[in-house]
C-alpha cells in the first residue's frame, strides 16, 4: 500500500491545496506503481502548529517563512 505523508505550517494549505496534493500524489503512485496502487494509495497531511517545527537546528513560524520577522 502506497503511503505518503505531508507535514505543513498549519494555516498555510487550504482545503483546495489538500485536494490537490491528495490528487496528485495519488496519480503519482498509479504513475510509478501501476492502477492497482490507485485504491489502496494513502495520502495524509498533518498540519504542524507554529513553531512546532525547525531546520538546521533553529525553530521555525510561519511569520519567518513569510519575512515577518
Amino acid at each position: 500500500m502506497p503511503f505518503a505523508n505531508f507535514k505543513v505550517p498549519a494555516g498555510t494549505v487550504t482545503a483546495e491545496d489538500k485536494k490537490t496534493i491528495v490528487e496528485r500524489t495519488t496519480d503519482l503512485f498509479a504513475e510509478i506503481y501501476g492502477e492497482r496502487a490507485r485504491p489502496t494509495t494513502v495520502v495524509l497531511i498533518d498540519e504542524v502548529v507554529d513553531g512546532g517545527w525547525g531546520v538546521a537546528g533553529n525553530v521555525l513560524t510561519a511569520a519567518m517563512l513569510d519575512g515577518d520577522a
